[in-house]
């Protein structure tokens, strides 16, 4: 799944973000959901999440 749909996003699941400094070069962040950013049901370039890492990106990818 990606993360387009705020629906999709529960706290506590694993993810993998692409945090601001990255967006160019693409590099995804894995880690676990502490809050959600977003408020619109949807968002084309994916939910703003905050890790429990404390890292701030989009949702590009839900692991199972």
């Amino acid at each position: 799944m990606d993360g387009t749909r705020r629906s999709d996003i529960k706290p506590g699941i694993k993810v993998a973000i692409v945090l601001k400094k990255d967006q160019k070069s693409g590099n995804l962040t894995e880690g676990i959901v502490k809050d959600i950013l977003t408020n619109s049901p949807t968002h084309p370039h994916g939910i703003k999440v905050r890790l429990e890492s404390g890292d701030v990106g989009r949702v590009k990818d839900i692991q199972d």
